[in-house]
């Protein structure tokens, strides 16, 4: 696994144009594209399923573990990972700032949304 480049960071962490898609069941035909929100916290990527574990793209990239994604200009082949504890606090907070205002907020700083928080990582 590599790391973003700074440049990718500040084209993902300012966009509201993120596209994902987790791989298919032969593990290398992305699915069709999944436009979410994504926020960046301490040089990673984020993303949650606005419908929880439930959500069809979040079970895909939790049992391919990994796909594509599209946001602010970066196309990438990624790795999904879910994460849970602390750094939760931190990216409810990255959702707060960067969708301060929207009607979505509230539902994607949920229990519900928070369960489905994965990290998105370059291949």
């Amino acid at each position: 696994m590599t790391s973003w480049t700074t440049e990718q960071l500040e084209q993902i962490g300012t966009t509201d144009d993120f596209h994902i898609s987790p791989y298919r069941d032969d593990g290398k035909t992305p699915g069709t594209p999944t436009w979410i929100w994504s926020v960046v916290v301490d040089g990673d990527v984020y993303v949650r399923a606005y419908n929880g574990t439930a959500s069809r793209w979040h079970r895909s990239a939790l049992t391919q573990r990994a796909g594509r994604i599209r946001a602010g200009g970066v196309d990438a082949e990624v790795a999904f990972t879910p994460v849970d504890g602390e750094i939760n606090n931190r990216i409810d907070a990255a959702y707060a700032r960067k969708y301060a205002g929207s009607p979505y907020l509230p539902p994607m700083i949920s229990a519900r949304t928070r369960a489905a928080t994965v990290r998105v990582d370059p291949e």
